[in-house]
């Protein structure tokens, strides 16, 4: 009978014939057990530690990291991945890999009936991610004040798991600078529990610190939606710090204006952190009444365009201009003795712009009117650092393409953008571990894969790598994964396994400690 208009049917598979859309996530897996994932989660994660019966933290956890990486966006597709019996057959064989004998029948005897299942089923997991979750803090909560609900220990030792993974590829390829580039993104929600944000929706707002020369999130903290991205801006900042694997000798940081905050700019110029001494930073300065009056009184020959490269290394010119302006707010100029800051103006030409009735120019717009008449918008830049100003521009402006675009990644590629719970501890575990997911997507393109795929985004890397068709049989103890001929990953499959090979042969760092 037919099925529709073309010449084709669907029909049931009668038998398990052990057939995968998944191929290429086993890599995955591969490292992971390089990175030491899995001893990670085991020293770290103790929810399930206690219980001699059913899934096992690295179990759960692992599953929703597959998740993350297949393109799954909520719990109940964890029966999506339940329904590919090839890879179940490889998670399967995987589970029990380099364990001792007396570990593997423990591991078989959690299980008071009939093991069927390979993956936890969503019922456990919500259960699970309960467990993150620490009521008492909820009535800690003021109306209408920014809160940040303390972390229990099981959010804790999450945060010990991505550092132990962050380490492991600090480990593969040193990196002697770390410049951190700090910033907040919205994650729109209809929960009920939502608060609403600055730009007026009902949202969380987790707050990144990305280390831009590994493609790794060192630190990210799930926040309430009314929670300013500025707010204990410095902690987090301290946080990181103390996370940063042996190697790194200095430090940088980025951020927008959210950081322009008088504790954050002293603690990075004043050399007070034991370990790296003085911060070099680039912040986005106020354009206060102060500041536009000091722009304003910048002469005309004192500005410069900004200038940008093109592919070929040429450089041209801009409609931007730049300048350094004498400017020094209250709380910089109270000491002679202190560090010093350097402010650095951009100002673009507003054309063809006219005011209209009731529109005219505020104290706190970011426009300034210079002598001849010409309207500009106005951007400001706080720095310590004393390099040129188009090199200084453009060194700032690279944490909006790379942290921006990782943001993106988090909500859209991965399952960040989709929360499962109305509890704030369930959806702060759900991002925590989409993080891990996040950076071992990272630590494969940035060790493993090609330089070609270095700047591909997930959605490519799923089509090229991840959804391959397959079909799983079992050789000689072995499990074998059948790619069609024609199929081009199969050089780079084998490419991925050799040079996880002797990433593994290293061995993963030793266990992270809390500086």
């Amino acid at each position: 009978m037919a099925q529709g208009v073309l010449p084709f049917q669907y029909q049931d598979q009668n038998r398990v014939a052990g057939l995968t859309a998944l191929a290429g996530l086993p890599t995955y897996l591969d490292l992971a057990q390089a990175a030491g994932l899995r001893d990670s989660i085991c020293r770290h994660l103790n929810i399930r530690s206690g219980s001699k019966q059913g899934w096992s933290d690295h179990q759960i956890v692992m599953a929703l990291v597959l998740l993350n990486l297949a393109g799954g966006d909520c719990v109940a597709d964890l029966e999506r991945l339940e329904a590919d019996e090839g890879f179940c057959q490889i998670m399967r064989k995987v589970e029990h890999h380099g364990l001792p004998r007396r570990e593997r029948r423990s591991i078989d005897r959690r299980w008071r009936r009939e093991h069927r299942r390979t993956f936890v089923s969503p019922s456990p997991v919500f259960r699970y991610l309960a467990a993150f979750h620490d009521p008492d803090q909820e009535d800690k909560r003021q109306a209408h004040s920014a809160f940040i609900p303390k972390a229990n220990e099981h959010l804790k030792a999450l945060e010990k798991v991505n550092r132990d993974l962050v380490a492991f590829v600090q480990s593969c390829s040193p990196q002697p600078q770390a410049t951190l580039d700090m910033d907040a993104t919205l994650v729109g929600s209809q929960k009920d529990q939502a608060l609403w944000c600055y730009q007026h929706y009902k949202a969380y707002q987790p707050f990144n610190v990305y280390w831009f020369e590994q493609d790794q999130v060192v630190r990210s903290e799930f926040r309430d939606g009314n929670v300013p991205a500025g707010h204990q801006q410095l902690r987090l900042l301290q946080e990181s710090l103390r996370s940063l694997p042996d190697g790194v000798e200095k430090v940088c940081v980025r951020s927008d204006t959210a950081g322009y905050q008088q504790d954050l700019l002293r603690y990075c110029a004043e050399g007070t952190n034991e370990r790296f001494g003085v911060i070099e930073f680039a912040i986005g300065a106020d354009v206060t009444a102060s500041f536009r009056q000091a722009v304003r009184e910048v002469a005309e020959d004192q500005w410069f365009p900004v200038l940008r490269t093109d592919p070929d290394g040429r450089q041209y010119e801009t409609s931007q201009q730049w300048a350094e302006i004498c400017y020094v707010p209250s709380w910089a100029g109270s000491s002679k003795k202190g560090p010093a800051y350097r402010f650095v103006a951009t100002r673009e030409l507003l054309r063809h712009q006219l005011e209209l009735p009731g529109c005219e120019t505020t104290e706190d717009s970011d426009q300034v009117q210079a002598s001849g008449g010409a309207r500009y918008k106005v951007r400001g830049i706080v720095t310590n650092r004393t390099v040129d100003g188009n090199e200084l521009i453009h060194w700032y402006r690279e944490r909006c393409g790379k942290s921006e675009e990782v943001h993106a990644v988090m909500k859209d590629d991965l399952a960040g953008g989709k929360l499962p719970s109305g509890e704030f501890g369930e959806n702060a575990a759900w991002w925590g571990i989409m993080i891990l997911a996040l950076n071992l997507n990272a630590a494969m393109k940035r060790l493993i894969l090609p330089k070609s795929w270095a700047r591909k985004r997930l959605k490519a890397i799923r089509f090229g790598l991840i959804s391959l068709a397959g079909q799983v049989r079992a050789r000689s103890r072995q499990l074998q994964i059948l790619i069609s001929p024609r199929q081009p990953a199969y050089a780079l499959l084998l490419q991925i396994r050799e040079r996880i090979a002797q990433l593994a042969a290293k061995g993963p760092p030793a266990a992270c400690c809390q500086r």
